[in-house]
């Protein structure tokens, strides 16, 4: 089963040669139009990408931010539909484009290899999984509903797991999403692993219906890796 996983790894996270990582100005447009447009999403001109942080690192104090040291002070907004004139001024001198929770969708956040044998699982089960970003920090975002941030202790209570020790956090309103193609400073771009369509922008699914699988995987994965190495092997 761990030989799976490393397979799905492999197969999804590492989509193109390191090379591909220069994104040019015309794809980030095209990105951000699509975004507006196709999916109805509001689309927010982060701040200017800061190379002098270490990667991953942000001023803010969100748990595994989803956009580290790109919003520190967000641009304007592109609400759905904004033409691409004006797209093209929002996101003038290549700036990262992110997409705001709270509104169209919440995130939840866990670590990359958990969140993969969780998706496997949904998956089989034939649950309905809405997008899906693979962050190069070494995490996965999945889209839910809005309004679960606020929610999730009750809903990890509802599913049996208020009272355990899990890498698991949700990004609602006040919290950006770096959006592919953007690139986190000294990691990498933003990936699609599961890409949005218009249905599943319009209704990301139910965090409920995911949460259990997640929070099984990411305590299932703190818990071998607290194992003794001969133990794990």
């Amino acid at each position: 089963m761990d030989n799976l996983f490393g397979e799905l790894r492999l197969r999804h996270l590492r989509l193109a040669p390191r090379g591909t990582l220069r994104r040019t100005r015309a794809t980030t447009l095209r990105a951000a139009g699509e975004y507006t447009s196709r999916l109805g999403w509001t689309v927010v001109a982060g701040a200017a990408r800061a190379h002098h942080r270490s990667p991953g690192v942000c001023d803010c104090a969100a748990a595994h931010c989803a956009a580290p040291g790109l919003h520190a002070v967000p641009g304007p907004k592109a609400a759905p539909g904004t033409p691409a004139d004006e797209l093209r001024a929002l996101l003038a001198a290549d700036a990262p484009v992110l997409l705001p929770a709270g509104l169209h969708f919440d995130v939840l956040d866990v670590p990359e290899q958990p969140g993969l044998q969780a998706l496997v699982r949904l998956e089989r089960m034939g649950t309905q999984v809405g997008p899906v970003i693979a962050s190069p920090a070494g995490r996965l975002l999945f889209f839910v509903a809005p309004g679960t941030a606020p929610r999730l202790p009750e809903l990890l209570y509802r599913t049996g797991w208020d009272d355990a020790s899990l890498d698991l956090v949700c990004h609602g309103a006040g919290a950006y999403v770096a959006a592919p193609p953007t690139v986190l400073g000294g990691l990498g771009p933003m990936r699609w692993l599961r890409r949005p369509t218009r249905e599943s922008a319009a209704c990301p699914p139910e965090a409920r219906l995911l949460l259990g699988t997640l929070a099984y995987a990411c305590h299932r994965g703190r818990a071998r890796a607290c194992e003794p190495a001969w133990l794990a092997s």
